[in-house]
């Protein structure tokens, strides 16, 4: 059993969702106020529940790093929610300043970082619930995310750069010019030996950690990067688009291993974390936002059907 945890943005939305995934519960999150947690049963997903609370468009959601039972919620009311699937209520909710759009949860569990639209990034103690800093920031930030080994921070920006701050001191590291437009978002390999970005110049790049160099681009895309996804262990990345297509490929060698044709642009893709298997949403066809719809396209491959 496993599942996966997406959230689909309208065409509109200015910038790419994140899509984590969890081993024992995963959720869906439609940006409208609604939530959904879906579980994997052999060749399908089964909705368990669904969520209510927010006032506003949820934009982004993520697990706990360790806890199978947690998650939080971004929204555009001003405010994070902390979910347990075990309930259908939340068991905390944080008044931050501004829209939220997004969200990631340090690998140690201790604290969660939220961006909002003024491109200001709260740190918030993930067990008081109380704001342990708070970053203004001069240029556009898009992702937001820790390493892996939780001793430095990295945001994505609108110059195409990645800055590196150092936590928790939240000190300047380094400023890598890593893309010549949009740089929009940023997943770390789960060995701890790459990342990846991606970027509106239609190029995946592949990051030494240690070294902080680009070893390889991807550049099968034709439209601006918004999703990315490292397989569980760290062989695969899986990239999309606007194209109706995701490219995934071998990570050492930057070759194709598939092409998963979609139907409309995919908006967020993710890994099982213990299988090779693919989670991702899609935009409603035709680019049409149906408000009476329950919940995004989300779609599976990798199962035994799957050419």
């Amino acid at each position: 059993m496993g599942a996966f945890l997406c959230s689909p943005q309208p065409p509109q939305a200015p910038r790419g969702p994140a899509l984590p995934s969890h081993p024992s519960h995963g959720s869906t999150a439609r940006t409208r106020r609604k939530l959904f947690v879906f579980l994997l049963e052999k060749d399908r997903l089964v909705k368990e529940n669904n969520y209510r609370g927010h006032g506003d468009s949820v934009d982004q959601l993520c697990w706990h790093p360790s806890n199978p039972d947690l998650f939080v919620t971004a929204s555009g009311d001003k405010t994070i929610r902390i979910w347990d699937v075990r309930t259908t209520k939340c068991i905390a909710t944080v008044n931050t300043k501004g829209e939220n759009i997004n969200i990631c949860w340090s690998p140690d569990g201790q604290t969660i970082a939220v961006g909002n639209k003024d491109d200001v990034v709260t740190f918030i103690d993930a067990k008081t619930h109380r704001s342990k800093a708070e970053e203004q920031f001069k240029f556009e930030v898009n992702e937001i995310s820790w390493n892996n080994d939780n001793n430095m921070f990295f945001l994505t920006n609108g110059n195409g750069c990645i800055n590196i701050l150092s936590y928790p001191e939240l000190k300047p590291i380094q400023s890598i010019n890593a893309h010549p437009s949009n740089c929009i978002c940023i997943k770390f390999d789960p060995m701890g030996k790459y990342f990846a970005t991606g970027s509106a110049d239609a190029l995946v790049s592949l990051w030494d950690v240690d070294e902080l160099v680009c070893v390889r681009c991807f550049s099968r895309l034709d439209w601006p990067v918004r999703t990315l996804s490292f397989s569980h262990d760290g062989k695969m990345l899986a990239s999309a688009s606007e194209d109706h297509f995701i490219d995934i490929a071998e990570v050492e060698t930057g070759e194709k291993l598939w092409e998963v044709q979609c139907e409309s642009p995919t908006f967020t893709v993710a890994w099982h974390p213990k299988r090779p298997l693919l989670a991702f949403a899609c935009d409603d066809k035709d680019g049409k936002y149906d408000s009476s719809r329950e919940a995004g396209t989300v779609k599976l491959f990798g199962l035994p059907n799957d050419s």
